[in-house]
């Protein structure tokens, strides 16, 4: 049995920062269930992708990961341009979803067993199907969000995510979150904050707090769900909080030093 599914996107991402860009294979599917299987479960993206993206899930990058959840269909794969400020800070996504318009249907038609299911609440899913789903099987699940969508998709989540084995946030989606959903009802919350500490609390308690490494950034897409992947293989591995967080926040700063899978840009 495969012990982690990732429903989200797989996407081509542009990445504009004040003086650079990049074009890269990206979407929290790929880069969590990646983080994870690099940390040692197997993993499987649950996504919908175009043919236009196809072949290059044959690209040894991706030789780790259980690519059979992944739908390919006769529309453009989802395209973000991801929107940076001088210090790696997300100000804005612009995002052509297509093919991935189908991601509800595609995650509530494979219902096949996992150790674990992580549910990326963001556009253009609709996390309560999904969530509703997984809480009537009794699947073990966790979510995160994205800043550009996350007071949306906190509030549309927020019934079903008392249920939830982890939840991942930064400090912004964190007030949102507490603001939806009481603190002591979480089970498990995880908080990045850019540079500084990461701390996971329990039941709105906090058990367990570690620095972040500083490193210079050579591209910061991805970072975050290299963070929620690698912390959800140490918790499969049954790895202390502490731990986790700290493999979590160290193979974060290791992606920031890579510039990650590049594709050829697409044309307009």
């Amino acid at each position: 049995m495969t012990a982690l599914g990732v429903i989200g996107n797989i996407s081509r991402d542009t990445a504009e920062h004040p003086n650079r860009q990049h074009h890269l294979l990206g979407g929290a599917a790929l880069y969590i269930a990646l983080a994870a299987a690099r940390a040692g479960v197997t993993a499987a993206p649950i996504a919908v992708i175009g043919h236009d993206l196809a072949k290059t899930l044959r690209d040894p990058h991706l030789a780790l990961l259980d690519l059979t959840d992944i739908a390919v269909v006769d529309q453009p794969t989802c395209q973000f341009l991801l929107r940076y400020d001088q210090h790696g800070t997300l100000l804005a996504v612009d995002a052509a979803y297509g093919a991935a318009q189908q991601l509800t249907a595609h995650a509530l038609q494979r219902p096949r067993d996992f150790a674990h299911v992580h549910v990326c609440c963001r556009r253009p899913l609709d996390p309560p199907p999904v969530l509703a789903a997984l809480v009537e099987r009794r699947q073990p699940f966790s979510v995160d969000f994205i800043t550009a969508s996350a007071e949306e998709m906190i509030e549309a989540a927020a019934p079903f995510l008392r249920y939830a084995r982890i939840v991942f946030t930064d400090i912004n989606e964190y007030a949102l979150l507490t603001s939806a959903v009481a603190a002591e009802e979480l089970r498990v919350v995880t908080v990045t904050d850019g540079p500084r500490p990461a701390v996971l609390y329990r039941h709105g308690q906090p058990v367990a707090q570690i620095p972040i490494p500083q490193t210079e950034a050579v591209e910061v897409t991805g970072a975050g769900d290299t963070f929620t992947g690698t912390f959800l293989a140490a918790t499969l591995h049954g790895t202390p909080d502490t731990v986790a967080l700290n493999r979590a926040a160290q193979a974060a700063t290791t992606r920031i030093t890579t510039i990650g899978i590049t594709l050829h840009p697409q044309p307009p």
